[in-house]
């Protein structure tokens, strides 16, 4: 990925590096969850300073951080890691945290 097509990167707590390029930002926006349309830095929140990790329970190189927002409102923003490096799979508001082995809590 070229520095011009980055939108961001951002170190988690898992110590791998996430980056999300402008064209999969729109897909996302655009596609799956419009609903995220201009919350890039609540995003980049979530992954760099989540309440929660967890580990997905289909798929053991996927995590779900977990930021809150009110009650029972919260930030899910889905990664794979590989590599000791990363991508977002997808992000979007959440009223539930789904079952998983808890790897980090605030």
């Amino acid at each position: 990925m070229t520095d011009n097509n980055l939108l961001f990167d951002v170190l988690t707590p898992l110590n791998c590096t996430i980056r999300v390029s402008v064209a999969y930002w729109q897909i996302i926006t655009q596609i799956k969850h419009p609903i995220m349309k201009g919350q890039e830095k609540l995003v980049q929140e979530t992954l760099s300073q989540p309440d929660e990790i967890r580990r997905s329970r289909s798929d053991p190189d996927v995590y779900l951080f977990y930021k809150f927002q009110r009650e029972k409102r919260w930030i899910c923003a889905i990664i794979r890691k590989l590599n000791g490096d990363g991508f977002l799979i997808t992000t979007y508001p959440t009223d539930a945290i789904k079952e998983g082995e808890i790897l980090w809590q605030k």
